[in-house]
């Protein structure tokens, strides 16, 4: 008998019908006499629903009310696909993330789970029940509700599979795996039967929404190969694991869009030691994830720093930075929102040269103006104009021999 841990994320179970028809794929699992533990997202767009309605109320809502509102949409989920369970004579149990045991730090909205206690799941497992258990969200010190952030519900999974040293970790979406490039973008693109940690972790970073960051992250640390795939089919999907055992003879693997980026600039900063310290320690106290840094030449002892931030965090991090910039003296702050994240990763990048020279080459074929650069020893990332990133992801994905 295995254990099996398995996730549905919320257009998997956007309606009732779907959610019957989650429940009768799970039930056909516990038939074959596996345990287990299912985690469910929110119903089709109930958070963004949810996230409407507070605006509707207040632009600046307290994040731990926005954690208490948040949490629900995975409530509603879990008790209907028990429900559905039972009607299809299975034992199930629901369980919220505070009830499982997942203790979190207190960073709302953007929580990072500390430890998970598989006492409670595993005496539910024992009774017989296939556990229920709401994603995105856990518990701090304090007993109060917090959520994990943007596929949170992928992270939930997979730090329940190490915990509970599952047999595999099946991540079920509306895709039928990891592909070279997003196919509403690129027609082209192919799934990809393996795939890395570390390159999963930089495609999910730069904009890829098969996977979030966090998840994978765990995955790595717990040595938990995961298995992504969709709930509407029966096709294999793909397989993250480990990069040792990996065939790494294409230097590029995936293409990667971010759509979801604002660069900000502080202009005319004093050009001395600690300024970059002032304006990025500001930011990091409120919890604002910062991306790609540049800062100008000197002229005249003063110098620009610009950087990159989700668009989630754009006017968070532009009232931080222009609180340091009045105390600096620089001369303002500039924000652009259209602008868009284009980015080449692959492990086999590390050993072969020229992938810079072939992304920029392809760019310049293009006449896509690069406006930053951030480089990793497995990804190349550049900040291009918004409108022209579709162009650039099919020419990239072409010119690295990635096309189907």
């Amino acid at each position: 008998m295995a254990l099996i841990v398995q996730k549905y994320g919320g257009s998997s179970v956007a309606t009732p019908e779907r959610l019957k028809r989650v429940a009768g794929r799970v039930a056909e699992n516990r038939r074959q006499g596996n345990d287990l533990v299912v985690v469910v997202s929110a119903m089709g767009d109930t958070t963004d629903e949810l996230l409407d309605l507070a605006r509707q109320i207040t632009n600046r809502p307290s994040a731990r009310e926005m954690d208490m509102l948040l949490s629900t949409g995975e409530q509603v989920s879990i008790a209907l696909l028990a429900m559905a369970l039972h009607e299809l004579g299975q034992k199930a149990v629901s369980l919220t993330g505070s009830q499982v045991g997942i203790l979190t730090d207190d960073v709302h909205r953007k929580a990072r789970i500390a430890q998970i206690s598989s006492d409670r799941i595993r005496a539910e497992l024992a009774a017989g029940n296939i556990v229920i258990v709401a994603g995105f969200q856990g518990m701090d010190q304090n007993n109060d509700i917090t959520t994990l952030g943007r596929g949170g519900s992928d992270t939930t999974a997979v730090a329940l599979a190490g915990a509970l040293e599952a047999d595999s970790c099946e991540i079920y979406t509306d895709v039928d795996g990891v592909y070279t490039a997003d196919p509403r973008v690129v027609p082209k693109a192919r799934k990809l039967e393996f795939i890395s940690y570390d390159e999963i972790m930089e495609m999910a970073s730069l904009g890829a929404q098969v996977m979030q960051l966090r998840s994978v992250e765990h995955g790595k640390v717990h040595g938990v190969e995961i298995h992504v795939r969709s709930s509407f089919n029966r096709n294999p999907g793909t397989i993250i694991r480990e990069v040792k055992e990996m065939n790494n003879h294409r230097p590029v693997i995936g293409v990667a869009q971010d759509l979801q980026t604002a660069k900000l600039s502080i202009l005319d900063v004093p050009d001395q030691p600690g300024i970059a310290y002032q304006v990025f320690s500001a930011l990091a106290k409120e919890a604002v994830n910062v991306d790609m840094i540049i800062q100008t030449a000197p002229r005249n002892g003063k110098a620009d720093i610009s950087f990159t931030v989700h668009e989630d965090d754009r006017e968070r991090a532009q009232a931080v930075v222009g609180e340091v910039a009045k105390k600096l003296d620089a001369s303002g702050v500039i924000c652009n929102e259209g602008v868009a994240k284009i980015s080449v990763v692959g492990a086999g990048m590390t050993s072969q040269p020229g992938v810079a020279a072939t992304m920029f080459g392809c760019l310049a074929k293009h006449g896509i103006n690069i406006d930053m650069i951030g480089c990793s020893e497995i990804k190349i990332s550049c900040i291009i104009r918004a409108d022209q990133v579709k162009e650039a992801a099919q020419a990239l994905h072409t010119d690295f021999g990635l096309d189907a």
